[in-house]
């Protein structure tokens, strides 16, 4: 399990005086954006390859407030990934500064193309990177039909 703590600051405090919706998603993002760049998913090495990551839906539950003044902890696990690493499920569980876990979210997301903007796999550096990752229970291979779980059908205006 990757972990990475965070000071909550005035600016991701909402009108309510606890953590807003946003701050939690600022920080599952910071966690998973360190997490990758210590696998070797920098800046560097993803426009190298021409890829970026992209999220399909982040579900989050919220189970006790946030306040500032102490420090909250964000873990990181690798649930699933498809076989050609193009698809990624990703659990985050936030904790207060006594370990107590205050929120989980399940996030899904692809690799794209930067250039084609097409969904894409991973080289084989990047997959070697991904299968030294530590399994928790409960992790699966993706199939195209667990990307489909949540379809949504976009109803334009016109």
């Amino acid at each position: 399990m990757y972990l990475k703590d965070f000071e909550i600051r005035w600016s991701d405090v909402d009108a309510n005086r606890h953590l807003a919706n946003s701050a939690y998603l600022n920080f599952m993002s910071h966690t998973r954006m360190a997490f990758l760049m210590e696998l070797g998913f920098n800046h560097k090495t993803m426009e190298e390859q021409g890829i970026g990551p992209v999220v399909f839906y982040e579900h989050v539950y919220y189970f006790k407030e946030v306040f500032p003044g102490k420090p909250v902890r964000v873990s990181m696990e690798v649930m699933g990934m498809s076989e050609d690493g193009k698809f990624f499920e990703f659990h985050h569980n936030f904790y207060d500064y006594k370990g107590r876990n205050v929120a989980h979210c399940e996030m899904m997301g692809a690799w794209v193309n930067l250039k084609t903007r097409a969904l894409t796999g991973l080289n084989d550096d990047f997959l070697n990177a991904f299968s030294k990752v530590e399994k928790p229970e409960g992790f699966r291979v993706l199939t195209k039909e667990d990307t489909r779980k949540f379809v949504k059908i976009p109803k334009d205006l016109v």
